[in-house]
């Protein structure tokens, strides 16, 4: 099992931040090559369900994610299911000096043939994750402020 941990400080309300990232719908506006749809369509909550897929090394890796907790605005957790590997996920919010605290912390158990690669995997997720965070960070922080719905 691989962990991954971080945090990021984005410059802008905690209740935006959290809004935004919950509804994965909005991923493809900070991370290139993601797609994908609330299952059914509605609003974001326990229970909510988003097919995706996303290009990786050449290949599409498709994956369904289930928000298993959503506690607005402090908390968001997940569970994402794909053929390569199961990940169980947290994000948390809090207020910053300069806007939002976010930090995450996932653990990802690879299946099957990808077991053996999973230093790999540690290392080439923490990358991935930092940089779909920082994506993030830089696509909020351009948009013009708004509240949040």
């Amino acid at each position: 099992m691989a962990r991954i941990d971080g945090e990021i400080v984005i410059g802008r309300p905690v209740d935006v931040v959290f809004v935004y990232v919950a509804d994965q719908s909005n991923e493809a506006q900070y991370n290139p090559g993601w797609c994908g749809r609330k299952d059914p369509p509605g609003p974001v909550g326990k229970g909510t369900r988003f097919r995706s897929a996303v290009a990786s090394m050449g290949r599409t890796v498709e994956m369904l994610i289930e928000c298993t907790g959503y506690d607005r605005p402090t908390r968001l957790s997940s569970a994402t299911t794909m053929q390569q590997a199961d990940i169980s996920y947290t994000l948390t919010f809090e207020p910053a000096a300069s806007g939002t605290r976010m930090r995450w912390s996932g653990q990802v158990r690879p299946k099957g043939a990808f077991k053996l690669l999973g230093p790999l995997i540690t290392w080439l997720g923490r990358r991935q994750v930092q940089r779909i965070w920082a994506s993030l960070k830089q696509h909020l922080e351009a948009a013009p402020a708004q509240t949040a719905s």
